[in-house]
């Protein structure tokens, strides 16, 4: 496990691109370390939920934005009392950079995985869940590549194992897992 300052990474991409999985195993890697899914924030909400859709009802986009809010929060907590954070979630379009805003931490980093409609069709298939609500995987694939601002680490895990992408992340922020 790595010793180091602790940080937050910001892993996000579409539905299926490999966020959880990543971000649960680059938790792993640190000595002291929380993974923050966005889901799981969401899932807080008991009664009254709106749920993002390509055709977003009324309040839908105001409860992503207050997941987005809390998710880093308790990022930000948790990095004051030593942990390592890693939060995964869908952030894409102009909501990257508000996640971004939100963190205000010289350690902070962002990880956009960026692998290919194909790849994502068939960890779509296989995962037994379907994030796409109403859009298609080529409209969410083309509002992350053309959309996105520019910022952070894009990784595209397209020909990766989770381990590696997850080493490519340590390696390109310059932190080396002990072991």
């Amino acid at each position: 496990m790595e010793t180091v300052k602790p940080r937050i990474f910001l892993i996000t991409g579409i539905p299926a691109s490999g966020k959880s999985t990543v971000g649960q195993l680059l938790a792993q890697h640190f000595a002291k370390a929380v993974h923050i899914d966005g889901d799981a924030i969401n899932s807080f909400i008991v009664t009254g939920k709106v749920l993002m859709s390509s055709e977003p009802k009324p309040g839908a986009l105001e409860q992503l934005y207050l997941r987005y809010r809390q998710a880093a929060m308790l990022a930000q907590s948790y990095l004051e009392t030593g942990f390592t954070v890693v939060w995964q979630d869908n952030c894409f379009g102009a909501a990257l950079q508000y996640c971004a805003d939100l963190i205000r931490h010289d350690s902070f980093g962002v990880v956009v995985l960026t692998p290919g409609v194909e790849v994502i069709r068939q960890r779509n298939a296989a995962r037994g869940k379907d994030g796409y609500a109403g859009y298609t995987i080529e409209e969410l694939d083309k509002s992350l590549r053309v959309e996105t601002p520019r910022i952070g680490i894009w990784i595209d895990s397209s020909g990766q194992t989770p381990d590696q992408t997850v080493n490519e992340i340590l390696e390109r922020t310059k932190l080396k897992p002990d072991g």
